[in-house]
Formats: C-alpha cells, structure tokens, sequence
C-alpha cells in the first residue's frame, strides 16, 4: 500500500521527501541610480517577496525546505552562492539535502534587471532545472512576474495532455 502511496505522489508531480536548501536571492546591484541616490530598502523587500513567492511555490510542489541557519557561518563568507564554484552544493550535502535552490537578481538600472534561479544536485553540483529572464522596470509587479515565469516556464512546467 505504501508503494501505491509513492508511485501516485511521483505521478502527480509531488516530490515526496526531496530536501532542498534554499540558501535565497543575492542582490547585484550596478546601477547608476543606486550610486547616485542611495540605497532605500525598495530592492532588498523585493528580494525578500520572491524569496517567500519561491519558498511558497517549492513547498506547493512538494519539496521539503530544510533550515539553512546551521551553516549559517559558512554561508556568510560567501558574496553570492549563486557563483560560488559549488560550495552552496558542499554546504546543501553538509545539510543533508538532496539539492541547493539559489538565486540572483542583477539590477542593471531602473528600467533592465535579471533575475536567474538555479536548482543543483547537492551531490554532483549538476544543475536540475535553471531559469534566467530580463524583465523591464522596477517595481513589485514586474518583479512577480519574472520570477512567475521561471518557476512556470523552467521548474514546474505544466505538461500538455
């Protein structure tokens, strides 16, 4: 019964027991707007809303989120985990997940910025599903909807019947 249990969770696309660390979205901020008046905050909230928005959307599929926070010292030597040369997959194995979920979004200016999403093998650091899109202006809404795209069009596509 166990097994029927197992084979219908894979068969809907429930990622039964897969752990995933998701270490979250580093911020690459080049823009002039940024040098020129400051940080306000607006960016890092933004970072904050697609971290819950992909959180949410992974526990939706199934995937079981573990607690980063006991590798909290390595991962603060790092600037970005998503251009690390593996060590976010070293920290997912050392945390006994199955993958590391990280993420960037590079802030060109106030009209182009790209937001990219990579899911990898915790133990071979080969990348699973991966996802990168420009999106055109600065706000809330366009943020949403870039990063909207990548988890429908990249990690969770719906198959057509």
């Amino acid at each position: 019964m166990r097994l029927t249990a197992l084979a219908l969770l894979v068969a809907s696309g429930v990622h039964a027991e897969e752990k995933v660390a998701f270490f979250g979205l580093t911020l690459l901020d080049t823009s002039l707007q940024t040098t020129a008046r400051g940080e306000t905050g607006t960016e890092q909230q933004r970072i904050d809303m697609l971290e819950e928005m992909v959180a949410a959307r992974f526990r939706d599929e199934g995937y079981i989120l573990i607690d980063v926070e006991p590798a909290r010292a390595q991962i603060d030597r790092v600037v970005n985990l998503a251009k690390c040369y593996g060590c976010d997959t070293r920290i997912a194995t050392d945390l006994g997940a199955d993958y590391s979920l990280v993420g960037e979004v590079q802030k060109v200016s106030d009209l182009i910025l790209a937001i990219n999403l990579q899911l990898r093998a915790a133990t071979t650091g080969e990348m699973v599903k991966g996802g990168v899109v420009d999106i055109r202006g600065n706000t809330d809404e366009s943020w949403q909807r870039g990063m909207r795209y990548i988890l429908k069009n990249r990690f969770f596509v719906e198959e057509k019947k």
